[in-house]
């Protein structure tokens, strides 16, 4: 088959033959329709995820859907020529935490393009595939799957479970990208006043567009005092969704107090993202910080159901198709922070 190799990091992915995937008794391999282009797999990339990474050569890529080609014996859940979407965190299905309905946490989680090889590819096995794969409706086109695949379930897990977002709060949202935009829409649906911060007009003109009632340059403005100001006081839940210092810091600065931050970025800062914060604001105010990765099995049926009663529209962050070949140029854009709205693989 043929797929985008990563040989060497910060080096351009190899667009190469290599071998098929192999089938297990306990997986199914998939013919990919749709891969997205995600911030994480330019984590990867450069080498800022490489605890989390087989070694090298390597597969990324892991917002995926498509269809069925060959199931394992053990199979039971799917069969030849069925849709699937593929969320990114694999549970094991036995550890105490996947047990208690958090796969997305699992004691022995693998992460697909990461853990095992990925969907920059024309085919894609996955182990463990009745707990790790779903079903997808026929009224979700492949595209629409794969905007889901791992920014749009991530803010649907952040900002609905861990944010605990309500109808009539306001939301501040630090990142105009694929998580943050995925997150603004999400809010919005939910009834909250959503304010979006970034520092690129473009991306928060296009912020507007899915629902965004606000939008603040950080370039030019001071962003939490704008918040604090626009707000009569503060951000009920603040999202980071970029991950660098400045983000982290200006998210909790920007809180009412007893609000919530939400941290679904990640960081390249060194020693696991080790980032000072303000200790004492966060103690006397009482804010929650809190943490979000991925999202469990039990919570993509709601989302699911969401996207094909039309409130949410995950298929329209959706900025630009390409080819396999492309590869390389959608990460020289993530690099230089070049582009908006999601990039998404739909020619093999």
């Amino acid at each position: 088959m043929k797929a985008a190799v990563l040989e060497a990091f910060n080096e351009p992915l190899v667009i190469k033959e290599v071998a098929d995937p192999t089938l297990t008794p306990d997986g199914v391999i998939l013919k990919l329709e749709a891969t997205g282009v995600c911030r994480s797999d330019w984590h990867g990339w450069t080498g800022h995820m490489k605890n989390a990474m087989k070694e090298l050569p390597h597969i990324l890529g892991h917002e995926m859907s498509g269809v069925v080609q060959e199931v394992g014996s053990n199979i039971r859940n799917f069969k030849k020529g069925d849709r699937v979407i593929v969320p990114f965190s694999q549970g094991d299905g036995t550890c105490p935490h996947c047990q208690a309905g958090h796969h997305n946490v699992c004691d022995n989680m693998k992460m697909v393009g990461f853990s095992f090889e990925g969907g920059f590819a024309q085919y894609i096995h996955i182990p463990n595939a009745d707990l790790n794969l779903l079903h997808l409706a026929d009224s979700i086109d492949f595209l629409t799957a794969s905007a889901m695949g791992c920014r749009f379930m991530t803010a649907f897990h952040g900002v609905v479970s861990r944010g605990a977002v309500r109808p009539g709060e306001w939301v501040a949202v630090y990142g105009s990208g694929g998580v943050g935009l995925s997150a603004i829409q999400i809010a919005s649906a939910a009834g909250a006043n959503v304010i979006a911060v970034d520092i690129a007009d473009d991306k928060l003109e296009f912020a507007k567009k899915f629902g965004a009632v606000a939008a603040i340059n950080s370039k030019n403005e001071n962003a939490p005092q704008a918040i604090k100001e626009l707000t009569k006081g503060g951000a009920n839940i603040s999202i980071d969704a970029l991950g660098i210092q400045d983000t982290v810091i200006n998210s909790l600065l920007s809180l009412t107090k007893r609000g919530r931050h939400v941290q679904l970025g990640i960081s390249s800062n060194p020693n696991g993202g080790m980032t000072p914060v303000p200790v004492n604001l966060i103690t006397m105010n009482e804010l929650q910080l809190v943490g979000s990765v991925s999202m469990p099995i039990p919570e993509y049926r709601n989302m699911l159901n969401m996207v094909e009663q039309g409130k949410l529209k995950p298929g329209e962050l959706v900025t630009k198709q390409i080819a396999l070949e492309q590869i390389n140029e959608a990460f020289d854009d993530m690099t230089n922070y070049a582009g908006f709205g999601v990039t998404v693989i739909t020619k093999f």
